[in-house]
């Protein structure tokens, strides 16, 4: 049995905050209910790339799950609706502030029919605040929570982080916020509201911003690759490319120097992490003029052999083939629907004695296509 065998989710979020947090709670054994607009699904069905006409965005985020098709405005789907409420666990959704309360489907009115349902929602900005009704998707918090602001290199414009961060980082917040609200249930009998904000999360994250800035009075900026606090601990060039160099303390940055043939260990310039950082860009120019001489490979070969971190930096055709990700079975194939396409998938990052490894990843789900089992689950058929 997994963790949450037993445990109905109706998930009625889209994108990409909502449907991760559902997706770490199915990945634990959670049935996963989507409740998707008739005719139209979750926006990211149309985000590319395609393969068969299927978007392999959406099949990351979603095979496994199973689909019905609702508007919740008709009285006929309102019905089925309130039927999966009253079967359901966890009711998670992603619409602004209000939207759920004019629907008839708000908090209290929700816990007052269901007051063991955990109801969970995630939003820009929160349920509360001045700001709670405005708009927002990743980029708007990232730039807005700090995130842009020390992501790029020193001199130049913010950048916005590769992955979504906004979004995830919100969906895992909004997963353990269930998974709290769950075992609460557990004591009291009861379920709660979870109101998880993306601009907050992205502050959650920050701890050396917030560190900085409290003490200091001076916001960090843009340092690349580079730590801001911890020297050297950044992308070094060699003869082919980059090498990542990781010294987190005195003794790590000893047996750097050792390795790479440098007398610099004593040197009062960089005998202490605040002096290394104090002088960190003269550092790089020395530790560059050796790694500059030999291959990624190279390197490599000789920090992992004297116990140093480091890394080669990868890009995703690497990382899918990368022999720790496979070992650990972090990267699934999703089962195809009958003459459906294949797609790959991330495993599941949990590894739990109790949970069995995912061999593979459900199907992709076809808008409503599961309407007959769920409505025969509901002894509606």
């Amino acid at each position: 049995m997994a963790p949450l065998d037993g445990i109905t989710i109706l998930d009625l979020t889209h994108v990409l905050a909502g449907p991760f947090a559902s997706h770490t709670l199915q990945d634990l054994g959670a049935r996963v209910i989507k409740v998707e607009r008739p005719g139209v699904g979750d926006d990211t069905r149309a985000f590319p790339p395609f393969v068969d006409g299927i978007s392999a965005y959406f099949a990351t985020l979603n095979a496994g799950k199973q689909s019905i098709a609702l508007d919740l405005k008709a009285d006929a789907d309102r019905i089925t609706f309130e039927a999966l409420l009253a079967r359901a666990d966890v009711l998670i959704e992603n619409y602004r502030p209000g939207a759920m309360h004019r629907l008839g489907y708000g908090w209290k009115v929700v816990h007052a029919r269901h007051p063991r349902l955990v109801y969970a929602s995630v939003s820009g900005f929160g349920q509360t605040g001045p700001d709670a009704m405005k708009p927002a998707y990743d980029m708007v918090v990232q730039a807005r929570g700090g995130v842009m602001s020390i992501t790029g290199e020193a001199g130049g414009p913010p950048v916005r982080v590769g992955a979504s961060i906004g979004d995830i980082v919100a969906g895992m917040f909004l997963a353990q916020g269930i998974l709290a609200a769950l075992y609460e249930r557990e004591k009291t009998g009861q379920g709660a509201m979870v109101d998880v904000a993306m601009l907050d999360s992205q502050l959650a994250i920050q701890e050396h911003s917030v560190a900085i800035t409290s003490a200091t009075g001076v916001p960090p900026g843009r340092t690349g690759a580079r730590h801001p606090t911890i020297t050297p601990f950044s992308t070094y060039r060699a003869a082919d490319g980059f090498v990542v160099i990781a010294a987190g303390n005195d003794a790590i940055f000893a047996r750097l120097c050792e390795a790479l043939g440098l007398d610099m260990a004593t040197d009062p310039r960089f005998a202490t992490n605040a002096a290394r950082c104090e002088n960190h860009m003269l550092l790089k120019r020395l530790l560059e003029a050796v790694t500059l001489g030999e291959t990624v490979s190279h390197w490599i070969s000789v920090l992992e052999a004297a116990g140093l971190p480091t890394a080669r930096v990868q890009d995703m055709a690497e990382v899918l083939q990368d022999p720790q990700i496979l070992a650990r079975n972090m990267v699934v194939p999703v089962a195809p629907q009958p003459g459906g396409p294949g797609f790959t998938a991330p495993g599941n990052p949990i590894k739990m004695s109790s949970l069995p490894e995912l061999a593979e990843r459900g199907p992709v789900p076809a808008l409503d296509g599961d309407r007959d089992r769920i409505l025969t689950w509901l002894g509606k058929a």
